[in-house]
């Protein structure tokens, strides 16, 4: 990637220790319910973004990595412990957590892997009731809250 490389999409972990930047749209954005990502993710499934290699940089800092496999490798934010990526070892793309993204409204998944392993309730998460931040604590509780979390920008 060059320096002139505008970023397409950006992102990072929680803390900020850890940023990175996209100069071309994904490959593909998936779902993943196999076993290995629910317990890299502590989900019932993880939401990744495929990106090649020449497309993607660490912007800020370097994240920790666990081999989980002999074919692949996790990287994480080792100050706050936001789960960032997996990748094939030299594989020619990384696929990026979602959730990691600036706007992950932006990465809507098309195809989903691993169904083996879908929990049977996932299908039914939409129609659960639900509540936004401020119904769950209340406006006086939410206002008094201080979040230590990086901004979603640099």
């Amino acid at each position: 990637m060059t320096d002139v490389a505008q970023p397409v999409l950006t992102g990072g972990c929680q803390c900020g220790a850890i940023r990175f930047a996209l100069t071309a749209v994904p490959l593909q954005v998936s779902l993943c319910h196999c076993r290995m990502c629910q317990k890299a993710s502590g989900a019932p499934f993880a939401t990744l973004a495929e990106v090649a290699n020449k497309d993607f940089r660490w912007t800020r800092g370097e994240p920790a990595s666990f081999q989980s496999s002999n074919i692949a490798a996790r990287d994480f934010c080792k100050a706050c412990g936001t789960p960032l990526s997996y990748r094939q070892i030299d594989g020619d793309s990384i696929e990026i957590m979602t959730g990691a993204f600036d706007r992950p409204d932006r990465l809507v998944p098309k195809l989903q892997f691993g169904t083996e392993s879908r929990l049977g309730w996932v299908g039914t998460i939409a129609a659960l009731p639900s509540k936004t931040t401020q119904q769950n604590y209340g406006a006086d509780k939410l206002a008094g809250i201080c979040s230590r979390q990086h901004p979603d920008h640099d």
